[in-house]
């Protein structure tokens, strides 16, 4: 398995922006999808965003929730083994845990499909 550390998290005013990334190390990092999933006190975790693995010669498959669609952006840098969360035009809304993970096998949405996780880290909005 692959190992996964977040960093980037923070306390941020309504319509500002932070970039959270997520270091890998372990597996070859090319061979997995890669997400960001968020958990807010008393909710489900849930996928804000995810990116295929690289395939020469197509489109970079990528999947945004309709809540952060627009605003946020993921990328990912096979070379530097991470991938990154650009999150603009925050709202208070967006304040969770934010969780680095990585899938093996499968492009989802779902949590139980992605095995690795890193530790999360918390990005707050203020209002």
């Amino acid at each position: 398995q692959v190992q996964l550390v977040e960093s980037g998290g923070g306390l941020v005013q309504a319509g500002g922006s932070l970039r959270l990334s997520c270091a890998a190390s372990g597996r070859p990092f090319s061979e997995y999808v890669m997400a960001w999933f968020r958990q807010a006190p008393g909710k489900e975790r849930e996928a804000v965003a995810v990116i295929d693995r690289s395939t020469p010669g197509t489109t970079l498959r990528t999947y945004y929730a309709d809540s952060v669609r627009g605003r946020f952006t993921i990328s990912r840098d096979d070379a530097k083994m991470t991938v990154s969360l650009q999150m603009n035009s925050l709202k208070p809304e967006d304040t969770a845990a934010y969780y680095c993970t990585a899938s093996k096998f499968v492009y989802s949405t779902r949590a139980p499909d992605f095995s690795s996780w890193g530790q999360g880290t918390q990005v707050t909005v203020s209002s």
